[in-house]
This record gives C-alpha cells, structure tokens and sequence, in this order.
C-alpha cells in the first residue's frame, strides 16, 4: 500500500510540471513574459520537490542497505519522525531488524547448546581450513587427547609436534581407524576418522579422535574384577574345607604322637580324610585347567556348510538323550539353501552348549520344548536361536552369564557360555541372551 501511496505522488508530481512545462511553452508563444516567469519559478520548485521525494526515500535505502552489509542490526529508524511514507518504510526496516535479531539469538543459543554438548563429551573434535590450517572450532577434548594446548592454527602442532601432525592432520581416515601415537614417552591408541566438508568456496576437514585405551582400560578392568570375585569365589569353596580338614587332621596325629598308649589313632578316619582333601585338590585343579581351555581357542578352520546339515548334525547326537527326559525338541530352517562359513566343530560344541544348558532350565518343567531354529534377518546376518521354556535366568544374574567361571548351578563350571562367545568372537559374531524368568530363554548366535 505504501509502494502505491509512493508511485501515485510521484506520477502526480511529474504530471503537474509536464503541464507547467506545457504552460510555459504557451506563454512564450504569446509572448506573456509575466506569466511565463512564474510558471519557470513553479517548475523549478517542482523539480526540487520531486528530486528530495525521490532521494530521502533512496537515502533511507541506502542506510539500510549500508547497515545490512555492515551486519548492524541495532539501528533503530525513527517512525515517528518525517513524512508519512519514510515512517512506514523505516517501520519496515525495523521489523526487519528485528526479525534477523530474533534469528541471530536463536542460532547464538542453539550453537552454545551444541557447543556446550561437544565441550562435554570425551570425544575430541575440530574442524579447520584445510588451505589456510586456521581453526573454525575445536573441543577441549581434542586438545587433552593429544596433549596440546589451545591453538589458532594447525601449523602450531606441526612445529611441535610433526610426527603427530603427520599422523592426525595429514593423512586421511575415510573410515574409523585405530591407530597409536606416541605421546609423554608412551603410545596410546586412538580411534580417528575425518571428513571434508565445503563452505562456499573454502574447503575444511572435520576430524574426530578418541582414546581408546582409557575405554579399552576400563572395561579391561571391570572384567578383571568379575573374573576375580567368580575365582576368589571358587577358589575359597575348595580351600576352606581343605584346610578344615587337614587342621583336624593334623590335631588328631599330634594327640596320637603324644599319647600313644592313650589314644588310638582311627587309621579309616585318617584315609578318608586323606582321600577327601585329594578329591577337593583335584577339583582345584580341574578348575585351574578349565581356566585354561578359555585360551586354547585362537584360530579358526573355516568351511562353507548348509546350515541344515549342521542341524543334522547335532540333531543325531542329541535328539535320543534330549527326548529320553521327556523334553521335546524341533529343528527349523527358514531355508535349505542357508549357508555359513563356520569352524563347523566349534559351533557343534556351541550348540552342544546352549541344548545342555535348555535342557537343564527344562528339568522340571511340564510340556517341556526345545526350539533350534536358524534364518537370516533384515540386516541379511544368519542367526541360529535356541528357544526353551524353562525356568528362565533371574534378572541379577542375567548381565554375568557370559562371565568366565560364574554360574549358577551346584555343579556348574561357569565355562560353557564364556567358551561360546570367545568362540562367536572368534566368527566375528556376537551371542545375544533374551530371558523371563520362569517362561524361558533365547540365546541367539548373529553371523
């Protein structure tokens, strides 16, 4: 509206002095000088009126636009001084400004968010020009992975540090990869990767490195100690009435070497005792030998096996003993084409496993079932899954299952599951356990 309000006035103006201009050329034709003279005065008036029109609407304009390329949108325009139509239209260049202003903070407090976020985490990042090494943005992390202060530019870990410099800005990691650097006197491992990325006509490289050895410490540790306790455990169950027993033992010898004639000396007692202490040493170190078979499996013999075959397999050596507890069992394959490369007798021994395993958790279960099932999911991995209905794995001891040496029965090793996923490991595998205690359990090999 105040566009139209503008071109009217201004057709206005330049209509009244083309009919000046007229008028004038009539009273020089008829020779009027008086008449001619004012008519001169109210054009040239005109012409001033409509120059400043037109040119306090371009100042406006051009201190606008001065503003806009300056980034200065805190100017404020007054709309309540001058002519009606500059009012509106610094009314306009206000909202404006406002407007960006409203954006501008918007975009300030998503980037301290973010900023914030990528300041928190343990994973370091920059990001920097690739021509001209100067940094756009970089966590403090990064700087503490590699044990260098805040920089500015590239160039700054290069003069210090060139090797590292070598290694982390200018090769090129597409994909995750670990590697070691060394710093302090001792190499640590890091997991890197990078990208490149344009911003209008200015390349950058993202990288992103993290250290893996605090990772790689700290589950290492978590494990040791579940390994400990469980061995501790063992270990203390054999010893404790080993030494009970010798302890007695040795009383009843020193009271027999003491006083002979007084005290007989029960030679069957003496035996027995003997031969439970061997019993409880030998139990001890079966202990210590299967602890020992957790490392024995290190490579693998691969072949190509239908996976029906493989079924076939442990069905034959299974099936008669399963059935004979009453426990009924199906095998099923989603197709006979399905194929793995596998070491076929060790996941024989996996399945063997997982079926004694379900079988036990059926012992005292009515219509008791076994389903050992194989097909290839929507990630086009082939997983065999071994179904029961037992009695389920309790909740707190779910997460320990697949812990070396722990284990829930009387006279369990705690070694089977732990074996199976060294081996699945082995594959380059996983094992996955799903359970509910007192409806059953899944166990699912994912090749």
């Amino acid at each position: 509206m105040n566009y139209r309000s503008y071109i009217l006035k201004l057709f206005f103006r330049i209509a009244i002095i083309v009919g000046l201009i007229q008028g004038l050329l009539y009273t020089l034709e008829i020779a009027n000088n008086t008449y001619a003279v004012i008519i001169s005065i109210a054009i040239i008036y005109l012409l001033i009126n409509t120059y400043s029109f037109v040119k306090r609407r371009f100042t406006a304009m051009d201190d606008f636009f001065e503003a806009v390329k300056y980034r200065d949108f805190s100017r404020w325009f007054p709309e309540d001084i001058g002519p009606k139509d500059i009012r509106f239209l610094y009314t306009g260049f206000n909202e404006i400004n406002r407007t960006i202003k409203e954006i501008n903070i918007q975009n300030q407090a998503q980037y301290v968010y973010l900023q914030k976020i990528l300041e928190m985490v343990d994973i370091g990042i920059i990001a920097y020009n690739l021509e001209t090494g100067d940094v756009l943005w970089s966590n403090d992390s990064f700087g503490e992975i590699l044990d260098v202060p805040t920089f500015k530019n590239v160039r700054f870990v290069e003069t210090r540090k060139p090797e590292l410099f070598a290694t982390v800005f200018e090769m090129y990691h597409r994909a995750p990869d670990s590697i070691s650097i060394a710093l302090k006197n001792e190499s640590i491992k890091i997991l890197i990767s990078d990208t490149v990325f344009q911003v209008e006509e200015e390349a950058f490289k993202l990288i992103v490195i993290q250290n893996i050895d605090d990772t790689l410490n700290k589950n290492e540790s978590e494990s040791w100690k579940k390994l400990l306790s469980v061995m501790t455990h063992e270990i203390m169950n054999s010893i404790a009435p080993i030494s009970s027993l010798a302890d007695t033992l040795h009383q009843n010898l020193q009271v027999a070497l003491q006083e002979p004639e007084s005290t007989q000396l029960e030679l069957e007692d003496l035996n027995s005792g003997i031969k439970t202490i061997k019993n409880r040493s030998e139990g001890l170190l079966q202990f210590a030998k299967t602890y020992r078979s957790l490392n024995k499996v290190t490579s693998l013999n691969l072949e190509r096996i239908r996976v029906s075959e493989l079924f076939n397999n442990i069905q034959l050596l299974m099936e008669p003993s399963i059935k004979a507890k009453n426990i009924a069992i199906d095998f099923k394959v989603a197709t006979p084409k399905l194929e793995l490369d596998i070491d076929t007798h060790l996941i024989e021994q996996v399945l063997i496993n997982l079926l004694l395993n379900a079988v036990d958790a059926c012992k005292e279960i009515e219509n008791a079932k076994i389903i050992v099932e194989a097909a290839q999911n929507s990630n086009r991995d082939i997983v065999i899954r071994v179904f029961d209905n037992g009695s389920g794995i309790p909740k707190d001891i779910l997460e320990n299952v697949f812990v070396p040496f722990f284990t829930s029965k009387a006279t369990g090793s705690g070694i089977g599951l732990s074996l199976c996923k060294q081996i699945m490991l082995l594959h380059k595998g996983k094992i996955i356990v799903k359970s509910i205690e007192g409806e059953g359990s899944v166990f699912s090999l994912v090749f």
